[in-house]
């Protein structure tokens, strides 16, 4: 099978200065595109979204890489459907469930 066409989920992790006012806005700026393109904050500065293939989630890859900061840095990094339902979720202490792949049909 084609990995191209593998389900995945694609991090957003970041570092960006907050030191001015004008960080702050940019810091401000770039979380709200990573929301606007779909993703979901799992952790401060760690943000994640479900895509059915590599192919699809290219386009929105291109577009995170036109909003970036000046300053800072952002990796994005893919990890398998399966790599992800692995992950251990460590909470106050207890286990938590790792989030679930939206089922809602994707149309372009």
């Amino acid at each position: 099978m084609n990995s191209s066409y593998q389900a995945m989920w694609l991090f957003a992790m970041f570092d960006l200065p907050v030191d001015t006012r004008e960080a702050r806005r940019e810091y401000t700026r770039f979380r709200k595109a990573l929301i606007e393109e779909g993703f979901t904050m799992l952790q401060f500065s760690v943000y994640a979204r479900y895509f059915r293939s590599e192919e699809l989630a290219e386009p929105v890859r291109k577009r995170i890489a036109l909003k970036l900061p000046r300053d800072g840095q952002v990796r994005l990094l893919a990890v398998t459907e399966k790599q992800f339902m692995r992950q251990q979720i460590l909470y106050e202490k207890k286990e938590a469930e790792a989030e679930k792949a939206n089922d809602q049909l994707l149309l372009f």
